[in-house]
This record gives C-alpha cells, sequence and structure tokens, in this order.
C-alpha cells in the first residue's frame, strides 16, 4: 500500500477573470504595403485584416503581460498574493533562460508562484488552461495565472508577401480558480510533427549568430497547406471537444477560434454547422494574428463589448506551429 498522501485540490476549475493588452500604435495595411507589393483588398480578402497593433521598446512581452494580468486579477476579485502558479505561452521571449514567467510573477507581487513559460505557438493558450485546471483539481495551486503573449512584430519578414501582413503584438491572461461545477471541459489536444515544416522559424537562431545568414529569423508558413489543416483538420478536432463535453453546436453561445484568418474562422463556422445564435470571435480584423495571445484577447474583446456575457458556455480552439492544437468548451467569466 502506498504510503503517499493522495492530492486535494478543488472539484472543479473554471475562469473567473480575463484581461487584455494591446499596443498602443495600430498599423494599418498601408504600413505593411511599403514593404510588399500588394493591396489593402487583397490583404482583407486573403486574412480579413484591416489593423494590427505593433509594440514599442517599452512594451515588452513581461510589460504586456503585467499590465493584462492585472486586468484579469481584478477582473476575478481575488488578491495577487492568491496566485499560486503563473504559466506563459509564448514564441518571441528571446531570452531562453529564466523564464519571463518568473519576472512575471514577481513584478505582480505574487507570493513566491509557482511560475514557468511553454512553447506551443498557436495552440499555447489551451495548453496553458489545461495545466492550470490539472495544477487546481489536483492541488498544487488555488489560482493560476494563464498569459498568452507575443511581440510577433520581431519576428515577421517585412518583405515576405505571405506572412508580412498576418502578425500583431498584444497580451491576453485569465485566472482559472476552484469552482463548484465544471467550468472547463476536457481538452482534446495534440500534434502532428511531420507537417511541422509548414509553419517554422526561418533559421535556428545559431545561424545568425554565426553569420551563416544575415537576416534575422523570422516565422515563415506554407498559407494553402496551413489553410487545408486548420479548416478540414482542426473542425474534427472542435467537434470531438464539443463531444468530450457532452455538448452539441446547439448549446453553444460563442465560439472562439484562434484568429489566424478570418477565411479559416468562415470555413469552421460553415463546416460546424453552428447555428445563428452562436457569437463568432472575428478579432483578427483589427489585431491580427497574435499567436497564443489571440484567444484570449477575442475572449476579453467579446465580453467588453457585450457580444458575449458572463456564464455563456463557449467552444475554443487553438492551432499552429508544430504542428499543434489544443480545444475545450468553458464557462465564460
Amino acid at each position: 500500500m502506498s504510503k503517499i498522501r493522495p492530492s486535494k485540490g478543488a472539484p472543479y476549475a473554471r475562469i473567473l477573470g480575463v484581461g487584455g493588452y494591446r499596443p498602443t500604435r495600430v498599423v494599418p495595411n498601408e504600413v505593411i504595403l511599403e514593404t510588399i507589393d500588394s493591396s489593402d483588398e487583397w490583404i482583407r480578402s486573403r486574412s480579413g485584416i484591416e489593423t494590427r497593433h505593433w509594440a514599442n521598446d517599452e512594451e515588452t512581452v513581461a510589460a504586456m503581460s503585467i499590465e493584462a494580468s492585472g486586468k484579469a486579477i481584478a477582473d476575478a476579485g481575488i488578491s495577487v498574493e492568491q496566485i499560486g502558479g503563473v504559466i506563459v505561452s509564448t514564441v518571441s521571449h528571446f531570452k531562453q533562460t529564466p523564464a519571463v514567467a518568473t519576472e512575471i510573477a514577481d513584478k505582480l507581487g505574487t507570493d513566491k508562484a509557482a511560475a514557468f513559460d511553454i512553447s506551443a505557438g498557436c495552440a499555447g493558450f489551451g495548453y496553458g488552461l489545461t495545466l492550470a485546471k490539472g495544477m487546481i483539481v489536483e492541488g498544487s495551486a488555488e489560482y493560476v495565472l494563464v498569459i498568452g503573449v507575443e511581440r510577433l512584430s520581431d519576428l515577421t519578414d517585412l518583405e515576405d508577401r505571405a506572412t508580412a501582413f498576418l502578425f500583431g503584438d498584444g497580451a491576453g491572461a485569465v485566472v482559472v480558480g476552484p469552482a463548484q461545477e465544471p467550468g472547463i471541459g476536457p481538452t482534446v489536444w495534440g500534434s502532428e510533427g511531420d507537417k511541422s515544416e509548414t509553419i517554422k522559424q526561418t533559421v535556428p537562431w545559431t545561424d545568425y549568430r554565426d553569420g551563416e545568414v544575415a537576416k534575422f529569423p523570422a516565422i515563415t508558413q506554407e498559407g494553402q497547406a496551413v489553410f487545408r489543416w486548420a479548416v478540414f483538420e482542426m473542425a474534427k478536432v472542435a467537434k470531438e471537444a464539443l463531444e468530450a463535453a457532452g455538448l452539441s453546436p446547439d448549446d453553444l453561445d460563442v465560439f472562439i477560434p484562434h484568429q489566424a484568418n478570418e477565411r479559416i474562422i468562415d470555413s469552421m463556422v460553415k463546416t460546424l454547422k453552428l447555428p445563428e445564435h452562436v457569437t463568432v470571435a472575428r478579432d483578427v480584423r483589427t489585431t491580427g494574428n497574435t499567436s497564443a495571445a489571440s484567444i484570449p484577447l477575442a475572449m476579453e474583446r467579446l465580453l467588453a463589448t457585450g457580444e458575449a456575457k458572463s456564464g455563456d458556455t463557449a467552444l475554443v480552439i487553438g492551432f499552429g506551429a508544430g504542428l499543434v492544437y489544443a480545444a475545450t468548451v468553458v464557462t465564460l467569466p
């Protein structure tokens, strides 16, 4: 017989608060067109993007995260000292170590919260949410802060016609805490590493360091391959997440997919046969693709504008580089 005492946590977990931060600089398509041969009409028709936000020197990954986190903690109605874990999903914090989560935890004023970074691209928020849920139910933390944050402008090749218009910067955060009924459904997640070349960093950091390439690494992708994968495979994953939660599309109030491309969003809505009453997040139009930050930023905006309300049932799904994905159903805070 084991001598180890069993873990004791909350029966369930849910999102209690959400916050977002968008950099002050708004960048219209006209700025992008200064370095690529395209048109505003083409960019809008291909992606739905009209503007995006780019960070200035002061709007670092940590600074944006702290702003978004402060709003999420206030929205949750708890104190910073109650945060027992800080999970940060990002691909654009350029220090391999230490984790930026530790800096954020300290500057927020947590009481030595567990803190770590994860790298799961555009699915990172879903990965972090799943880990936070496990920590709360297992009992290792009462409240966990999950942050998705990116400065993708640092990883954008402004001369790459296929990607220059896509990416934006920002941070979104949620507080996950205990609940007496399920507020975060089972996660359907995974990876397809055989397709990892479809979205990738152009070269390793070491190639740039060693002078083998003159251009700083950037994110590149095979647009058509990514589109097909996202539309057909991710719709299946979304359906699996609904089934795992014991729900049908009719039970949904809100759909918050990763804000990669409005054409992908439209195709997923059609494939999933979502009813007319379901509110669909389209934050991509004015925020662009912010990778791990896109779902919490879209969630925050829907609640702030009244397009969604507290207690709504939402399907969230993230997908991207790796290729990785994560989908679940949540109750909105």
